[in-house]
């Protein structure tokens, strides 16, 4: 039977986080928690480095993990060793019928979304809708021909994106003390923060800055591809985590030296850019944000396409002798592959039908699909790092308690983040009206129902795993 190959290297597994992480919320998010603080430019930094920081403590409690557990697909080798093999294999199920799609599938639409931005098109209109669909298919098929290929792509997307990142952290900053802009946005809020506190305002921008750090855990996908990869998944986590923040931190802090912060909260990035680097800049910052979001799709897509792979390898889920096939010609999971795509494009037309079109297609069910799934996946966490710390009894007091008790808190964080931006605040906008919202809690019965499919899958792939692992053995 072929098994995959180590052809992964630590670079590729530092762009993964990286890659994936950013994307294009770096790009408007600035603005937002602009907003949020009143534009209060110390606020915002705060908000941005507090997020930052609970990225950092859970992508270092998964580092420690990847020390000691080594299978096949990192965050799931992680759940089967600390609550056993069944809860592996549902944070794997969750991951590949929920997780990976929900956030692919939205990366190709605002992929599409921002190169039709230079081109003047409808972001809801029909050439968006096809050229997600294009690109969806496209980054599969680099996945799925050439693996060493899309490993290349993402390091290339990952330094191309940080171009414009670095040149806006720099030049901004420069600029801005030169002429006082920077100084004055330190210095001058203009406005009221969210709820009237700068507590209040910066519990807003810090919400608003969760989504922006989501999908680091994606690169834990590889583990089974990844040379050394007890020595290399750590250090790409770490190290991935911190370039993540610190890019974010001195981008926000470059765009305050571009324009004022009323400006700013008025018009967003791009006026920053066109001050700075003339007329071409905003037209340069879209070309950009299209490339960081492509190379955010890839690294997604690279999860999506191993993740029925995870489950089979360990003889579980529908047809386990099926979606364990490993190409010999391009030692990539082909079949696991095909189900990856067939996910993400479900999950696409979901996306649009719930939110690019008027009152949506699936009434109650109409939900944000890129962003929801966060409130299961830190969710599914948490028993792991408890686990953790019952079991590892050889292990110091900082990385048996300390460590995952503040990653749990994180955790904890990110789902009352979650459900704080999608579920209350849409819920009382809707109450006004007379009518009822609960984002949240329907999203929650469609993970459900998912979920009873893969309890139903699993059982069914329990009964046969035994049969088709002897006929490869053959």
């Amino acid at each position: 039977m072929e098994k995959l190959t180590r052809k992964y290297g630590l670079l590729t597994a530092i762009c993964m986080v990286v890659g994936t992480v950013i994307g294009s919320g770096v790009f408007f998010k600035a603005q937002n928690v602009l907003t949020a603080t009143g534009g209060n430019m110390p606020l915002g930094i705060a908000a941005w480095a507090i997020t930052g920081l609970l990225m950092i403590l859970c992508s270092a409690q998964f580092a420690v993990m990847a020390t000691k557990y080594e299978k096949v697909s990192g965050v799931v080798d992680y759940a089967e060793a600390t609550c056993g093999k069944g809860y592996g294999y549902y944070l794997a199920w969750f991951m590949v019928n929920v997780y990976y799609p929900g956030m692919t599938s939205v990366l190709a639409w605002v992929s599409a979304r921002y190169f039709g931005v230079l081109f003047g098109w409808s972001m809801v209109g029909p050439e968006v809708l096809a050229l997600a669909g294009f690109f969806l298919v496209a980054s599969y098929t680099m996945n799925a021909l050439s693996p060493k290929l899309a490993g290349k792509f993402q390091v290339s997307a990952t330094v191309i994106k940080l171009i414009p990142i670095a040149l806006m952290a720099i030049v901004g900053t420069i600029v801005g003390f030169a002429n006082g802009t920077l100084t004055s946005n330190f210095t001058t809020v203009v406005g009221e923060a969210v709820g009237g506190t700068a507590s209040s305002g910066l519990f807003a921008a810090v919400v608003a800055t969760v989504f922006a750090y989501e999908g680091w855990i994606v690169a834990t996908s590889i583990n089974a591809e990844l040379k050394n990869p007890k020595r290399n998944l750590p250090l790409a986590l770490v190290i991935g985590a911190f370039i993540v923040v610190i890019a974010y931190i001195m981008y926000y802090i470059g765009v305050a030296g571009g324009a004022s912060n009323a400006v700013l909260i008025a018009e967003g990035a791009t006026t920053a850019f066109s001050n700075i680097f003339g007329g071409i800049g905003g037209t340069i910052l879209n070309i950009c944000i299209v490339i960081s979001c492509l190379g955010t799709l890839n690294g997604l897509m690279v999860g999506a396409t191993r993740g029925m792979y995870a489950i089979a390898a360990r003889g579980e889920g529908p047809s386990p002798r099926m979606f364990r096939q490993i190409d010999k010609a391009t030692n990539m999971t082909t079949n696991s592959s095909v189900w990856g795509l067939f996910v993400c494009g479900a999950w696409l037309l979901y996306f649009y039908g719930a939110n690019l079109t008027d009152g949506g297609w699936f009434g109650l069910f109409n939900f944000d699909s890129s962003e929801l799934p966060i409130v299961t996946i830190y969710a599914m966490y948490i028993p792991m790092f408890i686990a953790w710390m019952k079991k590892e009894k050889e292990l110091g007091v900082f990385k048996r308690f300390v460590l995952p008790m503040l990653s749990l808190i994180a955790c904890l964080f990110m789902v009352f983040a979650a459900v704080y931006a999608h579920g209350i605040t849409p819920f009382l906008a809707a109450r006004e009206n007379g009518t009822f919202s609960f984002p949240v809690l329907f999203y929650l019965i469609i993970f459900a129902v998912i979920m009873i499919f893969g309890f139903i899958f699993r059982k069914r792939g329990n009964k046969t795993a035994e049969v088709e692992i002897e006929k490869d053995a053959e």
